[in-house]
């Protein structure tokens, strides 16, 4: 990620600034790509965390992967960039361990009492015994949020498979805390790693449920329906990375044999194999309702976008609490979920549910499209709700900031 300064401001840091006082709470995140967030969930987590900050008893220090070293400002955080060489799938691997001793060494020169350290994700940890030695020895905490089923994604190879589930097995043995944003992660942690006795505590990821600052007749909104000939409330929608965990191929295969009349409009980064395969087995490019209609960077149309679906599909079996999940209750009415733990935990009774067996998305799109318009209300109610309720940044970081200060 290659930081935009046009928001941000260079700094000198030393000892004898006072917003490094000892008698703040100190906390570095490691293991996000950084802010300015621009994708993805952790970097949009950290962006939340640190915008929505109510504490003045808390400092945040952030790790960015950047092309060049350098610290600057941003929402009130302490960024340092962390330059990585391009070493391939390794890259990951060595991008927390260098942000890491970065954090170990800026804490030994300031003699800093009682840091945190909160690690997202489980990819060092055949490294991290070595490293939680020196923490301690500091006088700080370890805390790591162990993401999802990592190790379950079909697209790395047997190896790094095996890689991912070890690390993760390490990374829960040497936490002085885990926090999960899914509670059906946190069971899996204690049932798989029972034997470390694990401290764990539940915060999930937060959403909003504020509209989209664009009109409804906005020029740009427009001119991207009409490119990919959709039309409002007449297209159904899913967003996410295309990879097999997200089944695309069962969601593609059983709104093909839907009698939906409405467009499947697709915003992923398609892979080229991957949709050849799929074409290969499903010939979907002979149904014009099927649009691969590429990406969209710009959030306030995406969330415009969301508004205007019928519905929305979530295939997503691997992982935690998800944020394009949270997303599309936060914004789309009709909620179409894979019948799994994670997304049941997050939507309850505000989705319609779905499972792999044959014919049964099929017989549920059908199902959708009788929906009367008060069903339909109903239906986004209760989303929203969800989300007001369990999910908003406000209510997470305030929880953040409750665990961060230990009240």
């Amino acid at each position: 990620m290659i930081i935009n300064n046009k928001n941000v401001e260079e700094l000198q840091l030393h000892k004898s600034n006072p917003d490094y006082s000892t008698k703040k709470r100190q906390v570095f995140i490691i293991g996000s790509k950084g802010i300015p967030a621009s994708y993805g969930g952790f970097e949009t987590f950290v962006e939340k965390l640190t915008a929505y900050r109510k504490s003045q008893d808390i400092t945040y220090h952030v790790a960015c992967l950047s092309n060049r070293n350098g610290r600057f400002m941003y929402n009130d955080a302490k960024c340092f960039n962390v330059f990585v060489p391009q070493i391939g799938p390794a890259k990951a691997v060595y991008y927390d361990i260098a942000a890491l001793k970065r954090c170990i060494q800026y804490i030994k020169e300031r003699d800093i009492e009682h840091p945190i350290i909160y690690i997202l994700a489980c990819r060092i940890g055949p490294f991290i015994h070595h490293y939680k030695k020196q923490i301690e020895a500091l006088g700080g905490e370890l805390y790591v949020n162990p993401d999802g089923h990592e190790w379950m994604r079909a697209k790395w190879n047997k190896a790094i498979r095996k890689y991912w589930k070890y690390s993760e097995k390490l990374m829960v043995k040497h936490a002085d805390l885990l926090v999960c944003d899914s509670k059906n992660i946190e069971s899996y942690i204690h049932e798989e790693y029972s034997e470390f006795h694990p401290k764990t505590t539940f915060i999930a990821y937060g959403s909003e449920t504020s509209p989209s600052t664009l009109a409804d007749d906005d020029p740009n909104f427009h001119k991207w329906l009409e490119e990919r000939h959709l039309r409002v409330n007449d297209y159904y929608l899913i967003v996410g990375r295309f990879v097999p965990e997200n089944n695309f191929e069962t969601i593609i295969r059983e709104f093909m044999k839907s009698h939906s009349t409405r467009s499947l409009a697709i915003i992923t980064t398609a892979n080229d194999k991957f949709l050849r395969d799929l074409e290969n087995r499903l010939h979907f490019e002979t149904d014009p309702r099927i649009k691969f209609v590429g990406t969209v960077y710009n959030s306030e149309l995406l969330k415009k976008i969301r508004e205007n679906a019928y519905g929305y599909f979530h295939g997503h079996s691997v992982g935690g609490t998800n944020p394009s999940l949270l997303e599309a209750l936060g914004s789309t009415k009709v909620n179409l979920l894979l019948d799994v733990g994670f997304n049941k935990e997050v939507a309850e009774e505000a989705a319609l549910y779905w499972n792999l067996e044959d014919g049964n998305l099929a017989h549920l799109i059908d199902e959708a499209e009788k929906l009367t318009p008060t069903q339909i209300e109903t239906l986004g109610q209760k989303a929203k709700q969800r989300i007001n309720i369990a999910y908003s940044w406000d209510y997470i970081v305030t929880e953040y900031e409750k665990l961060f200060l230990k009240e």
